[in-house]
């Protein structure tokens, strides 16, 4: 397997401002870069499969890149646990965008990457270098359902400690099973990023991320999701780039009433559901990454 170059872009926040590390798969040089975005607690080497897979069909003519949100993988840890929240992520992907200058610009999200794409795209006037020209949302929309959410924050921020990456993977799996099936091979490639040596314990590891990630989330009420939706819906009616949809056919973060009114306004986007998957799908499953590739480069 080839391997992604590891950048960083300086980021600006109260405390002085941070790193946030990205990987950059294809040529360094394209003017059509695609952003791969991960969920809540990854980072971005969840997409190495996606994007060698969208790297070869192009014949390496386009960049993927694939962030590490700040608190997560390579990037920085923040000073203040508060600036672990969807405004300062957007405001991070935005210098990164500068630093990048596409031409063509193409946004894919799971779940958190997925709500920063929705801002990307929907918020007028933001100073992006150019407009989204095709989105990819997957397994997220303006309405979440409060039960996935609870069920997400019983282990974030448990990042543990583990004698072996098998130890660590299956630990991952254990939270993780709404992914759908995978291969015992396809899971260890996943988790095999997802650690980094525990400081104190040589020989043992933890999870990539900071822990901390989870004080903003803890207080997340359901009232306050509510309240949010209309401002997500009102983003999402603003959205102009062509959108696909994806989503587990067994998720419990986007319903299918959401999803099925996300065709109907908006972008409308294609929706296309994966059976026997939860939230959320990860693009390692040939068919999956078929849909996407397909999606953004046919």
């Amino acid at each position: 397997m080839n391997e992604p170059k590891l950048n960083y872009v300086s980021c600006p926040n109260a405390d002085g401002g941070h790193r946030m590390a990205y990987w950059e798969w294809g040529a360094p040089d394209a003017g059509h870069v695609v952003v791969c975005a991960h969920g809540l607690s990854r980072q971005g080497r969840d997409f190495d499969v996606l994007a060698q897979a969208l790297c070869e069909r192009s014949g390496n003519t386009i960049r993927v890149v694939c962030p590490d949100v700040v608190g997560r993988g390579q990037s920085d840890w923040l000073k203040n646990p508060k600036g672990y929240q969807i405004p300062a992520y957007a405001a991070d992907m935005l210098a990164l965008l500068a630093q990048l200058k596409p031409r063509t610009l193409d946004w894919l999200g799971t779940s958190m990457g997925g709500v920063i794409g929705m801002i990307l795209a929907g918020f007028p006037d933001l100073p992006l270098p150019t407009t989204i020209r095709r989105l990819v949302l997957n397994d997220v929309g303006p309405a979440m359902q409060w039960q996935a959410l609870q069920r997400i924050g019983e282990y974030l921020g448990q990042t543990g400690s583990f004698a072996s990456l098998q130890q660590a993977a299956d630990a991952l799996w254990a939270d993780s099973t709404t992914f759908g099936p995978h291969t015992p091979a396809q899971w260890l490639a996943l988790s095999s990023h997802m650690v980094k040596p525990l400081a104190g314990e040589p020989g043992s590891l933890t999870l990539h991320y900071d822990p901390a990630i989870a004080v903003p989330f803890r207080e997340v009420t359901a009232e306050s999701v509510a309240q949010g939706e209309a401002m997500l819906w009102a983003l999402y009616d603003n959205i102009k780039a062509t959108t696909l949809l994806t989503r587990g056919a067994e998720s419990d973060l986007l319903s299918v009433a959401t999803a099925q009114s996300m065709t109907q306004r908006g972008p409308r986007a294609r929706l296309l559901e994966f059976p026997g998957v939860g939230h959320a799908p990860t693009f390692v499953v040939p068919a999956q990454v078929q849909a996407v590739v397909s999606f953004l480069l046919d």
